[in-house]
């Protein structure tokens, strides 16, 4: 608009719609009128807006306890069994005609259990996810691992060198490959989870200033009331103001008790369970490469290399009376986040990693002095027994205290979260209906004011 230029007036429909709205304003029943319906309608958006935020973060919570979380730790489940049976596969091709049915069974099932997990999370995840295009791909490339393995097994009983070529390069597909796309599903879990514990934690900021605004505006009103007609109370202005109160306190009390007992559920479950995982898998990408190790007997150094990186990731590398232990190594940082309940569990992984490790470094003595039936006896032995006496059974032992950690770590999360989800859909509920009570307070009120003009 250019200067001197007068603006625009309004049509004179709406002239005449502003004049009669200033006229209305102007009088007391107009201005209980105004003040009834601004005040119900702040009320009533008030409970609207608490339901809806804390709808959304009660759905979140019940993802973290029903979905997200289960299929987090089954996604890290599906790459202990992939990897387990890596290590078991080349365990009974070290032992071949001796080896155990138990050792036959444990690599069917850790295929069977790979399998009915990548079938639930296929069914769970969306189509569109990262998630879907892992589990897509493991569920391809698990029956060709598998064929692979049965071939080496084959050639292995008949006595023919090419059973071992077979073997390692099953594993290396499983290594190279599939535990990769086993580890993005993981990792893509993980995110998911991360995001649903976000979602359900943050707090209903806008539903609390909407909540404060509906307070200070019923207390307003009701000093107007006061300073005009010298009453004191206004019995359905007073109930409103106890209703918002009441829904405000509620939701302030439930917020912060939802966001309490999510964080233990994470500190004392989720994330410690992380950390596990991440301690078991690593232990058995180090059983894989001493296995292989004797499998390709000193065709390669990359398996024993592969040992030595990996075990000082889990444990620190070597010192003078053991392991060092590192701060930050990935099975002292496992005991470190875990509940006091999971603790002696993992001391005693600790304990049984320092007697595995022994067993390693004897037989790896022994290998490199080109006695390999003493190197292979102290690895695998005969019978895979209870006992510690072989690099076998001190890891078996050792991965019972960490799925024994485990339990005990998934129960302390069930325990924090479980519920959280209820409880804020009741909050909101009972907030719609207080919302409700209100409005009908304000209108009931205000609306005997204006009784007394008629």
């Amino acid at each position: 608009m250019k200067t001197g230029e007068q603006a625009p007036r309004p049509a004179p429909s709406a002239q005449r719609a502003l004049a009669q709205l200033r006229r209305t304003v102007d009088t007391a029943p107009g201005r209980l009128r105004m003040a009834s319906a601004v005040l119900a309608v702040l009320v009533v958006a008030f409970g609207a807006l608490t339901a809806w935020q804390v709808s959304g973060r009660a759905h979140a919570a019940d993802q973290v306890v029903s979905h997200s979380q289960p299929l987090s730790q089954d996604a890290a489940e599906i790459y202990r069994s992939l990897a387990d049976a890596d290590t078991t596969a080349a365990s009974g091709f070290l032992l071949a005609g001796d080896a155990p049915q138990a050792l036959r069974d444990r690599y069917e099932n850790d295929l069977a259990t790979a399998a009915r997990l990548l079938a639930q999370a296929a069914a769970r995840t969306d189509a569109a996810s990262d998630a879907q295009q892992w589990v897509a791909a493991l569920n391809q490339q698990l029956p060709q691992y598998a064929g692979l393995v049965e071939t080496a097994r084959v050639n292995n009983r008949q006595g023919l060198p090419l059973g071992g070529a077979y073997l390692r390069y099953a594993s290396h597909q499983m290594q190279d490959t599939m535990l990769p796309a086993a580890q993005r599903l993981v990792d893509a879990e993980a995110r998911q989870l991360d995001g649903d514990y976000a979602e359900a934690r943050s707090f209903p900021w806008a539903a609390i200033g909407l909540g404060v605004l509906a307070l200070a505006a019923l207390l307003w009103c009701q000093v107007q009331l006061l300073r005009r007609t010298n009453r004191v109370f206004n019995a359905g202005l007073v109930g409103a103001t106890a209703a918002v109160l009441a829904a405000v306190l509620w939701l302030l009390a439930s917020s912060l008790s939802a966001r309490v007992d999510l964080a233990d559920s994470r500190l004392h479950g989720a994330g410690p369970l992380r950390s596990l995982n991440a301690a078991r898998i690593e232990a058995l990408q180090s059983r894989a490469a001493e296995n292989l190790d004797l499998v390709a007997r000193g065709a390669t150094d990359g398996y024993s290399k592969r040992w030595t990186a990996v075990t000082e990731m889990l444990s620190g590398p070597p010192a003078a009376n053991g392991r060092s232990w590192a701060r930050g190594s990935t099975l002292a940082q496992a005991r470190q986040d875990a509940p006091r309940d999971a603790d002696s569990a993992l001391a005693q992984a600790q304990t049984l990693f320092t007697a595995w490790d022994s067993r390693h470094r004897a037989a790896a003595t022994s290998n490199d002095g080109g006695d390999y039936e003493a190197a292979l006896k102290t690895v695998i032995g005969t019978s895979g027994g209870s006992g510690t006496d072989t690099s076998d059974q001190a890891f078996n032992a050792m991965d019972q205290q960490l799925a024994r950690a485990a339990v005990i770590e998934q129960a302390a999360f069930k325990a924090s979260a479980q519920g959280v989800g209820g409880s804020l859909d009741t909050l909101a509920a009972g907030a719609g209906l207080l919302a409700v009570l209100a409005a009908v307070g304000v209108v009931v009120g205000l609306g005997r004011r204006l009784a007394e003009y008629r």
